[in-house]
């Protein structure tokens, strides 16, 4: 397989993160190597969505993640980094034990809830943010209330996980039961998760989380009245149309 070499030295070290609770040791004791072509052409793609989190308003500063998969490498925002100052460089990646084979720099402090996913689903793609409205509904709810057929597309309806400190197994794991049956949930005054086969599909899974979380909060604000909510039957219903939604191909 062609392999495209790249600088990993960046224009920073290793102890530019917060911490990392990476299992197979630290980033000094890692035996990298060279990014292959598609992993270089996943990062760019890594770093685009990252980016585009701050830019729609679902992350400020450094307080997301993403990550994409490639074959059995994950490649990862690294911890403590704002996205625009990542390059080429500076990719960061670990195998499926957490043990890192690219970059120099830490990768993000919730790499377990990361891997913890693709460990579970067939998810080419995850999304971590701290969107203000989902983070809101997070300290409110079990459940994110069905407000909205789209509920649908994530699964059903949203289901919050309990608290856990950040970066740890405790919060993957609660996060693993939350997600049961689903492509989303909210982590309880923490924030949001999503994951998809593409960049693309967990970032929309996670924007449209966020809206819903806003659509509820809105419509819960108006004094003296509720929102009306769907049935259980009604948003499986709206799932299983969803499935078809769009363009074929």
């Amino acid at each position: 397989m062609a392999e495209r070499r790249v600088d990993q030295r960046g224009g920073r070290s290793a102890r530019e993160g917060t911490g990392s609770t990476v299992s197979g040791g630290s980033s000094g004791e890692a035996q990298r190597r060279s990014v292959r072509a598609e992993e270089a052409d996943a990062w760019g793609a890594l770093v685009a969505t990252a980016r585009r989190t701050v830019t729609d308003g679902l992350v400020v500063g450094t307080s997301g993640n993403v990550s994409v998969r490639v074959g059995d490498t994950v490649l990862v925002t690294p911890s403590g980094v704002p996205y625009d100052r990542l390059t080429p460089a500076d990719a960061v990646g670990v195998d499926l034990d957490g043990r890192q084979v690219l970059g120099t720099m830490l990768p993000t402090s919730e790499l377990p809830m990361h891997l913890a996913v693709y460990r579970r689903t067939g998810a080419q793609a995850v999304v971590h943010t701290h969107a203000v409205h989902a983070t809101a509904v997070s300290t409110l709810v079990p459940e994110l209330p069905s407000v909205h057929y789209m509920s649908g597309a994530l699964g059903g309806p949203v289901r919050v996980a309990p608290y856990a400190t950040y970066g740890t197994e405790q919060l993957a794991e609660n996060m693993l039961h939350a997600l049961t049956g689903r492509s989303a949930c909210l982590l309880q005054n923490h924030g949001t998760i999503a994951y998809g086969g593409s960049l693309d599909q967990a970032f929309d899974r996670t924007a449209q989380l966020e809206w819903m979380c806003r659509l509820w909060l809105t419509a819960s604000s108006v004094p003296g009245l509720s929102p009306s909510l769907l049935t259980g039957e009604q948003v499986a219903e709206a799932g299983e149309r969803l499935r078809g939604y769009g363009q074929p191909g």
